[in-house]
């Protein structure tokens, strides 16, 4: 079941208002509860000392008979405040239920309780010794008050307590539900839009300026998402439309030197001539499909496995020995500079397949008599291997896209067949970089073309 934002905010500031009312009235009920409680000592205390001086003043059963006047008079109706006093001349004694109070418990500062029938109310006692005087023997006033009321106001508080608070919390409930709903209009007006938008509209992006902070930067990451798939979407479009340029061509070429072939009777000669023919096409094909699945493995993460500690240097000599002839015919050179003592945690087919690529890719876009230029180098943990050729100048804009698939600047920086490149050669060169976990770089500065790419160095052995 899918949970909404809106009603998790609701229970979230239903949580936190109900936590916030109930701190509120746990603080004020303590202080009411101290409150009551100071009044009911004072309500004890003030008539414990009105009584206590007027019998302190008492000597003679005359004047005690105003004193018991006087505490008739003080008890109201409802029998919430009363009086008892303790003698042993039963004369001077007052109030109901004597007995029971002798055995009244009581603090040492004559603070007590005692339950008085018949609805045994709680009474909270304040007592006090007054001593003999004249006639009147040594006696004890006790003054209580029915607790009752107060607990009853006590409870009065925390019931009306209790409703307000409910209501205080369904108020924030409903103003909670408004508010995130107001509030997250902003994301709603966001999700329609990209509910809106289509395949075909690549284009289309999301609003951002109305957009409040927190939501402007997930339109940006989504926006931002949206061109890297446009950019995707067209170089997919790009590529399927190369490789299907790419395979027409030989193609096209076997078909159109079958038909030929077929047209009349031929030679064994001119049979085998024609099969030669397409035979070289053919070869075409696998080659193109052959780097297409290398391209494939390394685009789902494939990484070199076979690595063994080489030397570069040793390396890029032994592949360039490969274009001796090549080089012979157009008198050119490659000459090797840097630090060619280094060594690398490689694996020398797949670097030896970059390294003729790149000299591969040189060799065609220079003139004859060219000086090709190798150079190595080590960076940090990484050693960079770089083949530079005079040529034309190439835009910057155009550096970043050269290791693309079957990206091609315009017809002058084709070679002048196509048979001899059918524009892998950097993609494979990059995507041997990224099986050994390099990078790759083109510039262009100076009349010179530099384009190469980076393998880890290799860990120093222990002994």
């Amino acid at each position: 079941m899918r949970r909404s934002i809106t009603m998790r905010l609701v229970a979230m500031f239903a949580c936190v208002a109900l936590l916030t009312f109930a701190l509120i009235g746990a603080a004020l009920y303590g202080v009411l509860a101290r409150e009551l409680a100071r009044h009911e000592q004072d309500e004890l205390r003030t008539n414990l000392q009105n009584l206590q001086y007027s019998i302190e003043r008492t000597g003679t059963m005359d004047h005690w008979a105003r004193v018991q006047a006087k505490m008739d008079t003080l008890t109201p109706s409802d029998g919430s405040v009363r009086f008892w006093v303790l003698s042993d001349d039963p004369r001077y004694e007052y109030g109901q239920n004597l007995t029971q109070i002798e055995h009244l418990g009581r603090e040492p500062d004559g603070r007590g309780n005692i339950l008085m029938p018949p609805a045994q109310h709680s009474f909270v006692t304040l007592s006090a010794r007054i001593p003999a005087l004249q006639d009147r023997p040594a006696v004890r006033l006790i003054v209580g008050v029915d607790s009752a009321s107060y607990a009853r106001t006590l409870d009065i508080f925390v019931t009306a307590l209790g409703l307000l608070s409910l209501g205080a919390v369904l108020g924030v409930m409903l103003i909670g539900y408004w508010i995130t709903r107001v509030g997250l209009q902003p994301l709603v007006r966001l999700s329609k839009e990209a509910q809106a938008l289509r395949p075909r509209s690549l284009s289309q992006r999301l609003n951002v300026a109305r957009l409040p902070a927190e939501l402007s930067a997930l339109a940006q990451a989504f926006n931002g998402a949206l061109s890297r798939q446009q950019d995707a979407y067209r170089q997919l479009e790009s590529f399927n439309a190369d490789v299907a340029h790419e395979l027409r061509t030989p193609l096209t070429n076997l078909i159109g030197g079958t038909q030929v072939a077929l047209s009349r009777q031929r030679t064994a000669a001119q049979l085998e001539e024609a099969l030669q023919s397409n035979l070289e096409e053919l070869e075409r094909v696998r080659s193109i499909i052959n780097d297409m699945l290398f391209l494939a493995r390394a685009d789902q993460g494939e990484a070199a496995t076979g690595l063994v500690c080489a030397s570069i240097a040793q390396e890029v000599r032994k592949t360039a020995e490969f274009f001796e002839f090549v080089l012979d015919d157009m008198g050119a050179t490659v000459s090797i500079e840097g630090d060619v003592a280094v060594e690398a945690m490689i694996e020398t087919a797949l670097f030896r397949r970059a390294m003729s690529n790149l000299l591969q890719n040189a060799i065609e876009h220079s003139n004859a008599g060219a000086r090709l230029l190798v150079t190595i180098s080590q960076q940090l943990s990484s050693i960079w291997v770089t083949v530079s050729n005079p040529g034309e100048p190439i835009a910057p804009a155009h550096l970043p896209r050269l290791f693309d698939r079957f990206y091609r600047i315009d017809a002058a920086r084709q070679s002048q067949g196509e048979h001899h490149g059918h524009g892998l050669g950097l993609a494979i060169v990059k995507a041997v970089a990224s099986m050994h976990g390099g990078s790759v770089t083109a510039s262009c500065a100076a009349g010179l073309t530099t384009i190469g790419f980076s393998v880890p160095v290799a860990a120093p052995q222990t002994p």
